[in-house]
């Protein structure tokens, strides 16, 4: 299995983007409220800042040694390295 050319690494990311937008504002919709959108933003924010930690943070300031190549494999590190 061969990489990905860089053009379609940025119409894959372009199409999390479009997803992404598309289903925050279909539910800002149906529950069209100053709360709902408050929340989901705050959601989306703290999940953002999660995937940042799992991956730049571990790998850079607790465990350089170990390269994550997911959140599976992050979740693996984190039950099971002693080195927490």
């Amino acid at each position: 299995m061969s990489d990905l050319p860089p053009t379609w690494i940025k119409v894959k990311g372009l199409l999390f983007l479009l997803a992404g937008i598309a289903s925050a504002a279909l539910v800002v919709l149906q529950h069209p409220t100053v709360m709902t959108a408050l929340l989901l933003v705050i959601s989306i924010w703290c999940f953002c800042r999660f995937y940042y930690f799992a991956f730049y943070v571990i790998e850079h300031y607790v465990d350089p040694s170990f390269k994550f190549a997911g959140l599976y494999d992050f979740a693996k590190w984190f039950l099971f390295s002693r080195k927490r």
